[in-house]
C-alpha cells in the first residue's frame, strides 16, 4: 500500500522521524496514488493502513502499559511512562490522521462515486474503528474536520468530545450496516482487495455489530444520560455480532522477507525492537490464571511464549530493564502464537464478543448466562491457539469446579479476556475500566522506575496519551491542554462515573 497523494501533501506540514516506518518496504500493488482509482483497487490498502499504521502503532507505544512486554532498557518509554510519552513523540495520531484514515474516507467517496454502497460502508467501518482506538487513547479527537475525501485539508481542525466522538462512531456502524444491505454494482472482492472477509458483506455487517458491542461495553461507568451504560444493547449487537472463529477479523501475514509480509512484533518485522521480553505480569499470569492456592498451569503459556534460553518461562519486570542481566534468563518477545512472522494482528475476535456478552450479563446479574458466555471466550481463545483437545476439555472442567455460575466475577472475565486479547489496544481500556485492580488483574502493580516527577502517589496509574508534538506546534488554538501533568493523568470520558 503506498501513500496517498493527499498524504505526502499532509507529510509536508507533519513531518517526523521514524525508524521503523510502515511504508519504507511498502509492497502492495492495490494502493493508488490519487483517488481516480474504483473502489476495489483502494479496499486493500485500507484495511492495510488500519491495521499495519493506525493499530500497529495503537499497540506498540502502549504494550509496557499494558504489561504484555517488557524491554530491556531501563525506564524505556511506555514501561516507565516517561520520556516520549511526556514530550509528544507518540505516534498513533499521526498514523490514524495522516496515513489511516485518509484512506478511509477516500473509499467512502468513491463507493457513492460507483454506485457501491459496500465500499463506503468498509471505508466507514474501518474509520469507526480507527476513530475509536484513537480517541480511547487520547480523549478528544478531531472527527468531522478531518480530511472526508472531498474537502480540502484542513491543517487547524477543531476536536470534538469524546462522547461526541462516540456518538460518531456509532452513526458510522449504523449506516455502514445499511449500506452492507443495499444492492452493489462492484464486490468487495473482485480484485481480491478485501483481506479481511474475500468479499463476504454478512461477515463485514457481523463485524460492525461487534464493533458496536464494544464501544457500548465500553460505557460501563455511565449510569445515566443519553450515553448511559446498556447492557440489553450490548447483548443484541453481540448476538448479530461475530459467531465463530472464522469470522474473526484479523490481518494475515505471509512471512516473507519484506517487513511488511510479516507480523509486525515477530523478528524482522518493522516493530520487532519493541518488543523484546514477555513481563513478568504476563507470564505470571498464565502461571495461575485462576489465582488458585495451588497454581495450575494454563495450556496457551508454552505456544504464546517463548521458552528463555536458559530455561523455563520467566518474563522481565517492566521497567526494571535487563540491568545487567543475561536476554537469556527470560522468555524473549518474538517467537510465540502471536509474534511469530505469519501471526496474524487480529482486530476483533470471537472471544472478546463472548467476553463483552459474559460482561453484559454479569452486570444484569445473570450469573449463568455470563458463566456460560465467559466459558464459550475461553473454549474460543484456546481453539484459536490451537490448544489440543483433551487439554481444552480438562481447561473447561477445572472452570467448572473452580468458578462455575455461582463464582463467576469480573476479575475471571477480564483476566481471560486480557490473555485472549494479546496485543490489542482494546486491553487498555479494559485496564482502565477496572481501574487497574489487583483484584481484577492479580499480581498487577506500577512499573519498576516509573515516573515519579508525574506519578508520585501508589495509587497513580496513566490515563491517557499526549497529543503528537506536531499537532501541538500548528493546532495548538483548537487542542486541549498537553500538559504531562493533566494530560496522563485525567481520566477520559467514558472512564468518569456519570
Amino acid at each position: 500500500m503506498r501513500i496517498l497523494k493527499y498524504t505526502v501533501l499532509a507529510l509536508a506540514v507533519i513531518t517526523s522521524s521514524c525508524s521503523e516506518d510502515y511504508f519504507d518496504v511498502n509492497s502492495s500493488e492495490t494502493a493508488p496514488t490519487t483517488t481516480s482509482l474504483p473502489p476495489q483497487y483502494r479496499i486493500q490498502g485500507t484495511i492495510e493502513n488500519t491495521t499495519g499504521t493506525a493499530q500497529y502503532r495503537g499497540s506498540r507505544e502502549i504494550i509496557g502499559v499494558t504489561q504484555y512486554a517488557a524491554h530491556h532498557t531501563t525506564a524505556y518509554e511506555s514501561n516507565s511512562w516517561t520520556n516520549n510519552f511526556t514530550t509528544g513523540r507518540y505516534f498513533l495520531w499521526q498514523n490514524a490522521y495522516v496515513y489511516a484514515l485518509p484512506n478511509t474516507a477516500d473509499l467512502i467517496v468513491l463507493g457513492k462515486k460507483y454506485d457501491a454502497p459496500n465500499y463506503s460502508a468498509v471505508g466507514k467501518i474501518l474509520r469507526a474503528y480507527i476513530f475509536g482506538m484513537t480517541t480511547d487513547q487520547y480523549g478528544d479527537i478531531v472527527t468531522e474536520d478531518t480530511y472526508d475525501g472531498e474537502s480540502n485539508m484542513n491543517i487547524t481542525p477543531k476536536f470534538v468530545t469524546q462522547k461526541q466522538a462516540y456518538q460518531t462512531i456509532f452513526k458510522l456502524l449504523d449506516e455502514a450496516i445499511a449500506e452492507l444491505k443495499q444492492p452493489s454494482t462492484i464486490g468487495l472482492n473482485v480484485e481480491g482487495g478485501d483481506v479481511l472477509y474475500n468479499g463476504d458483506q454478512e461477515k463485514w455487517i457481523r463485524f460492525a455489530y461487534s464493533l458496536k458491542a464494544r464501544y457500548l461495553n465500553h460505557l460501563s461507568k455511565k449510569s445515566s444520560g443519553d450515553m448511559a451504560y446498556n447492557a440489553d444493547a450490548i447483548l443484541a449487537a453481540v448476538e448479530a455480532g461475530i459467531n465463530s472463529n472464522a469470522l474473526n477479523a484479523q490481518q494475515n501475514f505471509v512471512g516473507g522477507e519484506a517487513e511488511n509480509q510479516r507480523q509486525p512484533f515477530a523478528e524482522g518485522g518493522y516493530g520487532s525492537s519493541r518488543f523484546r521480553y514477555f513481563s513478568t505480569f504476563f507470564v505470571n499470569l498464565l502461571k495461575n490464571p485462576l489465582n488458585l492456592a495451588v497454581p495450575v498451569e494454563d495450556p496457551r503459556l508454552s505456544i504464546i511464549v517463548p521458552e528463555a534460553v536458559n530455561g523455563g518461562y520467566v518474563g522481565l519486570d517492566v521497567g526494571r530493564g535487563l540491568a545487567g542481566d543475561s536476554g537469556d534468563n527470560y522468555s524473549v518477545g518474538n517467537g510465540g502464537f502471536y509474534t511469530s512472522p505469519t501471526s496474524p494482528t487480529y482486530m476483533l475476535t470471537y472471544s472478546e464478543v463472548k467476553f463483552i456478552e459474559a460482561e453484559a450479563r454479569f452486570r444484569k446479574n445473570d450469573l449463568p448466562g455470563a458463566y456460560a458466555a465467559f466459558k464459550a471466550g475461553v473454549q474460543a481463545d484456546m481453539e484459536k491457539l490451537n490448544v489440543p483437545g483433551d487439554k481444552i476439555a480438562a481447561y473447561m472442567l477445572l472452570l467448572d469446579t473452580e468458578i462455575g455460575a455461582t463464582k463467576i466475577n469480573l476479575s475471571a472475565i477480564m483476566t481471560q479476556k486480557y490473555i485472549a486479547n494479546m496485543l490489542n489496544p482494546e486491553t487498555w481500556v479494559d485496564m482502565r475500566r477496572m481501574d487497574y485492580s489487583s483484584d481484577i488483574y492479580p499480581g498487577l502493580k506500577r512499573p519498576v522506575n516509573v515516573n515519579l516527577d508525574i506519578f508520585p502517589n501508589n495509587d497513580e496509574w496513566i490515563q491517557a496519551m499526549m497529543y503528537e508534538y506536531n499537532e501541538e506546534d500548528r493546532n495548538y488554538v483548537n487542542m486541549p491542554t498537553n500538559d504531562p501533568l493533566i494530560r496522563l493523568k485525567t481520566p477520559v470520558w467514558w472512564n468518569t462515573p456519570e
